[in-house]
């Protein structure tokens, strides 16, 4: 398992959006058995007394408790391109923020194009937010009540034709109004697709208070990242994550074509 070699990074001169803060309260979804168990990578489960598990709970503390006093409520996870561990960072801060004494989690798998975050729990990927945008199911039957006190979990669901489209669309800016609407009393997390990639990307980033860049060294070049960050609009990004986790098992350009074509 590969280190976080600096968990946050604020980069001088950019601010963070202030956002509402969190009020108590207590939403229930239901539950889903799991298909496996969590994945070795969720590092906050299977390893926390680890160096990698204290750096999440880090990561949590500088995003959840900062000097101004305000919390974003709704920070998406991205990265340049894949492969440099945007859902190994979404998945372990989602833990880390339930592990906290009051906080709440809900974590939304928004890559609908290569979907992990339901691997990294060990739930299937059946039906999720595809099936919400394409108005098969009610987001109350789709919400998991995972194994982890407090922590929620909407998968990215069945393949879709038209992932672009459906993230891009007006139902998907309902969907982000009724989570923010609905689930008051959670952090919510967005695991979405590499921003270098994928327009729609732009177009969550619209969605959400806040977002946390992932970097993995070598991976992408200084011109790509700068390319991205501004057009996400910087002044959204809080920081910038240097992960030194290696996905595995895939070469880059394998998982890239792979990525493009929407598999």
């Amino acid at each position: 398992m590969g280190k976080i070699s600096n968990a946050l990074e604020r980069k001088q001169g950019e601010r963070a959006i202030k956002a509402k803060m969190i009020q108590p309260a207590s939403h229930l979804t239901h539950e889903s058995k799991s298909q496996e168990s969590f994945d070795p990578k969720l590092v906050a489960c299977s390893l926390p007394g680890s160096i990698d598990a204290e750096n999440f709970k880090s990561l949590k503390s500088q995003i959840l408790f900062t000097n101004n006093g305000t919390r974003p409520k709704t920070i998406m996870i991205t990265s340049t391109v894949p492969g440099e561990g945007k859902t190994f960072v979404a998945t372990n801060l989602a833990v880390s923020i339930a592990q906290g004494i009051n906080e709440h989690a809900l974590l939304i798998d928004c890559d609908l194009r290569h979907p992990d975050a339901h691997k990294m729990l060990g739930y299937s990927n059946k039906d999720g937010l595809q099936e919400y945008l394409t108005g098969n199911k009610q987001l109350p039957d789709l919400l998991i009540r995972t194994r982890i006190d407090k922590l929620s979990l909407l998968t990215a669901g069945g393949l879709s034709p038209n992932p672009s489209e459906l993230l891009s669309s007006a139902k998907m800016k309902e969907f982000f109004d009724e989570v923010k609407g609905r689930y008051h009393d959670r952090y919510i997390i967005i695991d979405s697709a590499p921003a270098h990639i994928m327009a729609e990307v732009g177009v969550l980033a619209n969605y959400v208070d806040n977002i946390i860049f992932v970097v993995k060294a070598q991976k992408s070049s200084r011109e790509i990242i700068k390319e991205c960050i501004e057009k996400l609009g910087k002044e959204k990004i809080i920081g910038i994550v240097f992960n030194g986790h290696d996905k595995g098992g895939k070469s880059y350009n394998s998982y890239y074509k792979d990525y493009y074509k929407g598999k």
